[in-house]
């Protein structure tokens, strides 16, 4: 079975995390992706979807501290099933995107004047490129982390929300 999800969109709010009794970091924020097409009468149409993102361990922390509202990123994860059981008893579910990739597609600063080679066709860009939460490891301060290469993925600047 394979089960993988990439999307590319904004953040809909800030990143919130939490931490397990055993110190574990796990974040959760949403993120807004849209796809535009034309309908048979040749009218331009746009669906916007709104999906909710789990990040674990150190993904969480590097999200939580360079991500914020609006902030551009392209997610590679797997799809999940969540549920639970609501203050009225009745059982509640929903789909959700564990993040297991991520890649920052904004600047890291307002003016870095510093040239990107990945999404956006040489826009000014400073990306992060996180490897799976399960198989990483802390890297001493000195050592960048490993890194694990995305796949490019051919989206118009004009297919993204916001």
């Amino acid at each position: 079975m394979y089960n993988k999800v990439v999307l590319v969109g904004n953040l809909t709010r800030d990143v919130e995390v939490r931490y397990t009794q055993g110190g574990a970091a796990i974040g959760k924020v949403g993120i807004a992706t849209s796809h535009k097409w034309k309908s048979q009468t040749g009218e331009q149409k746009e669906e916007v979807m709104f999906i909710d993102l789990t990040f674990f361990g150190r993904v969480a922390e590097i999200a939580n501290q360079y991500l914020h509202k609006g902030s551009k990123v392209l997610i590679d994860g797997r799809l999940v099933l969540e549920q639970w059981t609501a203050q009225d008893g009745s059982k509640r579910s929903k789909h959700s995107v564990t993040v297991e990739t991520m890649k920052m597609l904004d600047s890291k600063g307002d003016n870095t004047g510093q040239q990107g080679g990945g999404y956006g066709g040489g826009q000014a860009n400073n990306s992060y490129n996180q490897a799976p939460a399960q198989s990483q490891a802390p890297a001493p301060q000195s050592t960048p982390a490993p890194t694990h290469q995305v796949p490019e993925i051919d989206i118009d600047e004009d297919e993204i929300p916001f």
